[in-house]
């Protein structure tokens, strides 16, 4: 669409624009066609008017013959007729206004001094066409680096989309073939028991993909996929896996990416409540500061195991997300001390705010 038409303020601008040019233009006409003041003003006015709508037209040959598309030589061959073709028109036009005004007595000679003024409006068409042809393609090149912009910030966000996707598609396969893990591990000891985890297993499979399809989740709904899988896991450890939970209510509905919690607990259970034959506690915890919102989940450390687990797919596809969804402002810490295991999340949610 028209740079200049396309917005009201710029059209009011444009418009103003062209005042002192057709003050300019009436005391060209006053100096070198003799018209007094009245006469030269009554003559220019409108036609400054008209011919402010029609270097609106530049726009046309300056989309056609754009430097970025053609050579120069055509650029100027093209503006130089469009410039010609629009001074004659204005020419034209100038005639037929001054012999219109001819019929009223205190006008009747500015017909006969008109060709004085010819040289006047072919030079100044001319030249005002440039200067409309200049902002033209100013407007044009404005236009196009703020597509270019726009296009560039949509590929940036699907490129987001899919790493999310990506991400997100890693973490069913690896939780699955942990609990499946799990419940192999109870079928021989405790068939009972692996029955009650299959049960408890497809109603959290059938949660997590309902809000895994979601952008985001309110962190209550985080909190209690991460009860129900851990609920699944005390099915096979017992006594060995207490948890701990402390939710501050403030935190409770900032959205967050679905399944975010969900490795975290994972991992504190593979590798801080497996390897250990008295278990421990897992702990989570969640805050606000500011903006911010904190999340830790601890676990008990058990130094050998982790050294031959490695970091594993979880804390890696969490810190992968985060990036991914919150850029820079977000951060994943990872520490061990006092025989506790501690992995702490940092994201902006403004209170009221959607991610």
């Amino acid at each position: 669409m028209h740079p200049i038409l396309a917005y009201r303020g710029r059209l009011g601008a444009y418009l103003t624009a062209w005042v002192p040019l057709a003050g300019w233009l009436t005391g060209a006409l006053h100096q070198s066609a003799g018209y007094d003041w009245v006469e030269a003003a009554v003559l220019a006015l409108p036609l400054a008017a008209v011919y402010a709508f029609i270097c609106l037209a530049a726009w046309y040959p300056c989309r056609v013959a754009s430097p970025r598309l053609v050579a120069l030589p055509r650029v100027v061959a093209t503006q130089a007729v469009a410039a010609a073709l629009s001074a004659m028109l204005w020419l034209f036009l100038g005639d037929t206004w001054a012999v219109f005004l001819e019929q009223f007595p205190r006008f009747a000679t500015v017909g006969e001094r008109f060709p004085r003024a010819v040289p006047v409006l072919l030079a100044g068409g001319a030249l005002l066409y440039a200067l409309a042809a200049a902002l033209h393609y100013l407007l044009i090149a404005l236009e196009d680096t703020r597509r270019a912009e726009t296009q560039a910030l949509e590929q940036e966000v699907l490129a987001r989309e899919a790493e999310l996707r990506a991400l997100r598609a890693q973490i069913n396969p690896h939780f699955l073939f942990n609990a499946l893990n799990s419940v192999s591990a109870l079928i021989g000891s405790d068939p009972r028991a692996a029955r009650d985890m299959c049960l408890k297993l497809a109603e959290f499979l059938r949660e997590s993909l309902r809000v895994g399809a979601a952008h985001s989740i309110p962190l209550a709904e985080e909190v209690g996929l991460a009860e129900r899988y851990l609920a699944i896991e005390q099915t096979r450890f017992g006594a060995r896996l207490r948890t701990e939970w402390a939710i501050a209510p403030e935190v409770q509905a900032c959205p967050v990416p679905p399944l975010l919690l969900q490795p975290l607990v994972e991992n504190a259970v593979v590798h801080g409540i497996a390897p250990s034959m008295g278990g421990g506690c897992v702990r989570v915890a969640a805050r606000r500061s500011g903006e911010m919102v904190h999340i830790e989940v601890e676990n008990p450390a058990e130094a050998e195991g982790r050294r031959a687990a490695g970091p594993g797919l979880g804390l890696a596809n969490v810190r992968s997300r985060l990036a991914a969804t919150f850029g820079p402002a977000a951060a994943l810490e990872v520490r061990e001390e006092a025989g506790v295991f501690r992995v702490a999340l940092a994201f902006p949610s403004p209170t009221g705010g959607r991610m």
